[in-house]
C-alpha cells in the first residue's frame, strides 16, 4: 500500500485545506505514476480529490535525491498556466507547503484518458500532438522575457539535481568520448532562461480532455529553456517507435505536427534559433533515457538500446540543426532492422 494512504498527516491535511469534515473517513486508492512521488486518489461522499506529496529520494535504482519543495512549484507552476490556458491543468483545491502535500480535482480516465496508454493502444492522432505543441508552446509564449516570473521560478537548484544531473551528466559518465558535448549541452540548458518551463512534457503526464490535452506532474517548474520541453516530449515519440515499431510512421508524423504546432506559435525567439537548440539538445535525451539514472521502462531489450546509442552518439558528435534530419535518422534506423 503507498505510504501516503496509512499517513495521518492526510487526513490532517485535508481538514486544514477544508476538505475534509471532522468524523469523515475518506476513501483512499494509491494511484500508479511516476518515480517521484506518493499519489492517492481521496474519495469523500461524492466528492473525489487527487492528493500528491513529493518523495525527497526517487524510486528509482540509482540513487537521486531531489528537494521536496518541488510540490509548491508544481503548485505554482499550474497556476500560473491556469491563467494562460485554463483548461490545460487540474483545478489546484488546496496546498499544505508545511507537509509537502497538495490537492487537485481528479480527473476520471474515462473522460480524460492517458496520451502514454492511447500511444501504446494505436490511438495515434495527429491532431493531438499538433495542441500538445501548440498549447505547451502558449504556455511558453505568455510567460517568455518576464522578469517577474523568472524572480519567481529561480529554481535552478531543483531542475539540476532532477533534470540536467540524472540525465545529461549521468549520461556523460557512461559514454565518456560524448562526455564534452553532454556537459556542455548541460551547462548551456542551465544557463538559458527564456520561459517558465514545465519540465516532464512526457506523454504520461498527459491526459486527453474533452478541452485538449491537461498537463500534469510539473514539480521539475523552472524559468530557463523552453527546449527543454520540446525536446523531452518529442524524445518519447521517437522511442515510441521501439516500444511499438509497427505504428513508426505514424509515431513520426505526431512527432512532426507536434514540433511544426509548436514553432508556430514561437515570437519570443527565432524558431530557427530554438529549433537548433532543441535539436542538439534531443540526441542527449535519448542517450539518458537509455544509460541515465531513469532509464524508459519499456527499451529493455539490447537492440533497442543500440540504435537509441547509434543514433543518439552519432547526432551528439555531429550535430544537426534541424528537427527534420533528426527524424529522418530515426527513420532510417527504424528501417534497417540490422542496426
Amino acid at each position: 500500500m503507498d505510504p501516503l494512504a496509512q499517513d495521518h498527516v492526510l487526513v490532517d491535511t485535508l481538514q486544514r485545506l477544508h476538505l475534509l469534515e471532522p468524523g469523515q473517513t475518506p476513501e483512499i486508492t494509491p494511484l500508479t505514476g511516476g518515480v517521484s512521488s506518493d499519489i492517492v486518489r481521496v474519495r469523500v461522499g461524492d466528492r473525489s480529490y487527487c492528493v500528491k506529496r513529493a518523495l525527497p529520494k526517487l524510486k528509482v535504482k540509482a540513487p537521486w535525491h531531489a528537494p521536496i519543495e518541488r510540490n509548491h512549484w508544481e503548485v505554482e507552476w499550474m497556476r500560473t498556466a491556469a491563467v494562460i490556458e485554463p483548461t490545460a491543468v487540474p483545478a489546484v483545491l488546496g496546498e499544505d507547503r508545511a507537509s509537502g502535500v497538495f490537492v487537485m480535482e481528479y480527473l476520471d480516465a474515462a473522460h480524460y484518458p492517458l496520451w502514454k496508454r492511447q500511444l501504446a493502444e494505436g490511438v495515434i492522432e495527429a491532431s493531438v500532438a499538433q495542441q500538445v505543441g501548440s498549447r505547451i508552446a502558449r504556455i511558453h509564449a505568455a510567460t517568455a522575457r518576464r522578469p517577474e516570473i523568472r524572480r519567481r521560478f529561480a529554481t535552478g537548484h531543483i531542475f539540476l539535481p532532477i533534470r540536467i544531473e540524472p540525465y545529461l551528466l549521468a549520461a556523460a559518465q557512461v559514454h565518456t568520448d560524448c562526455a564534452p558535448q553532454l556537459m556542455a549541452l548541460a551547462q548551456a540548458t542551465a544557463l538559458t532562461q527564456l520561459a517558465l518551463v514545465h519540465g516532464d512534457v512526457s506523454p504520461k503526464n498527459i491526459l486527453i480532455g474533452p478541452h485538449g490535452p491537461v498537463f500534469l506532474d510539473a514539480e521539475c517548474a523552472w524559468y530557463g529553456d523552453p527546449a527543454f520541453d520540446l525536446a523531452f516530449c518529442l524524445n518519447h515519440l521517437l522511442l515510441k517507435c521501439l516500444w511499438r515499431p509497427q505504428w513508426t510512421q505514424r509515431y513520426l508524423e505526431s512527432f512532426r505536427c507536434l514540433h511544426n504546432a509548436y514553432m508556430t506559435r514561437v515570437d519570443w525567439e527565432t524558431s530557427a534559433a530554438i529549433e537548433a537548440r532543441t535539436a542538439r539538445l534531443l540526441p542527449g535525451l535519448l542517450l539518458a533515457r537509455v544509460d541515465g539514472k531513469s532509464p524508459v521502462e519499456y527499451v529493455t531489450q539490447a537492440w533497442q538500446k543500440e540504435k537509441v546509442r547509434a543514433v543518439a552518439r552519432s547526432l551528439l558528435l555531429t550535430p544537426v540543426d534541424r528537427l527534420g534530419r533528426i527524424e529522418q535518422r530515426w527513420r532510417d534506423t527504424m528501417a534497417d532492422r540490422t542496426a
